[in-house]
């Protein structure tokens, strides 16, 4: 059976909205291999316009929240709240808790390597550095097949510290490294996303602390399989010009996370960020992925805040 990815998306909507118990799980059982080559944006896109239409979310984009900002939350009740507000996922999630994310029809916007593969988790310990390459290629090697056979799509890397390693150094390093992994992703069809983190005043020493080195790196890497993750918070803290980095560059973007600059909280009138704005921009590249909420909440109803961030990005 033969299905445009907008037919699926329209057939599974419908299924959804009458009842008919076709949640994520028994909809990709029930259509089995005819959604083979369609991966997970119908899915994505089916489970966001119920939400939107119960939220009254406009739709231009689809929300999410990182999940080492609410650790006093439990996780699934972090995940039963993020879903009533229309949210489509959860980022930075470990595969110790993709069950649960299961369990409510919700999706792991942004892998995090699991406990077992400790240094897909390292901000540190990266890419850059040809020392850690071999742990890397095994454990991502691993953990690109099981976000595959979990149905996700992004998996998150890291340049890590640069050690005195220089910038020239440090991208041969990691297109050298990266470069044994992405034909794995691009069988698997998952995409590999390095974190832009700033150097100044939270990650000291982290080598790709600037979009125009992450840039240069997925040109030299040249694979629809590898983007960045653009951190609208550090890169604020590195470079500012925000919304111009992002028109321009946009290609090489899969993922954002956003926060308050300065301090890292909400993203109110309290910062010098004005995000209807940024949002709008990246809406204007025609962009269909994921921005994460990542700042670290200070409302004593952290739930509200998270809902009112959520309210300040839907444009």
């Amino acid at each position: 059976m033969e299905l445009g990815k907008e037919k699926f998306r329209l057939i599974l909507l419908n299924c959804i909205k009458h009842n008919l118990g076709m949640n994520r799980r028994k909809v990709l059982k029930t259509f089995g291999t005819g959604i083979a080559g369609i991966g997970m944006s119908p899915i994505l896109n089916a489970q966001s316009d119920m939400k939107r239409e119960s939220n009254n979310l406009k739709g231009n984009i689809n929300h999410s929240v990182s999940a080492w900002c609410y650790s006093k939350i439990p996780f699934e009740e972090l995940v039963i709240q993020s879903k009533k507000i229309g949210l489509v996922g959860i980022d930075l999630v470990g595969s110790e808790n993709w069950d649960i994310l299961k369990k409510h029809d919700m999706i792991s916007t942004m892998c995090y390597g699991d406990l077992k593969g400790k240094s897909t988790r390292s901000l540190i310990n990266g890419w850059c550095d040809k020392q850690f390459h071999d742990e890397l290629i095994s454990n991502y090697t691993r953990h690109i097949k099981l976000v595959s056979d979990a149905g996700w799509k992004n998996l998150i890397c890291f340049s890590g510290s640069r050690r005195g390693i220089s910038n020239e150094e440090g991208l041969r390093n990691c297109v050298k490294g990266l470069s044994k992994i992405l034909p794995i992703a691009e069988k698997h069809n998952v995409i590999i996303q390095m974190e832009l983190l700033n150097s100044k005043v939270d990650h000291e020493d982290y080598m790709c602390d600037n979009s125009r080195w992450g840039v240069e790196l997925c040109k030299r890497l040249n694979s629809k399989n590898f983007k960045l993750l653009y951190d609208i918070y550090h890169m604020q803290i590195m470079e500012g010009d925000v919304i111009r980095t992002i028109k321009n560059n946009h290609k090489f973007i899969g993922h954002y996370h956003t926060a308050g600059v300065p301090g890292r909280n909400e993203i109110d009138e309290t910062q010098e960020l004005f995000y209807p704005a940024i949002m709008k921009a990246i809406a204007s590249t025609g962009f269909k992925g994921v921005v994460a909420q990542e700042f670290k909440p200070t409302r004593e109803d952290l739930i509200k805040g998270l809902a009112e961030a959520i309210r300040i990005c839907d444009i």
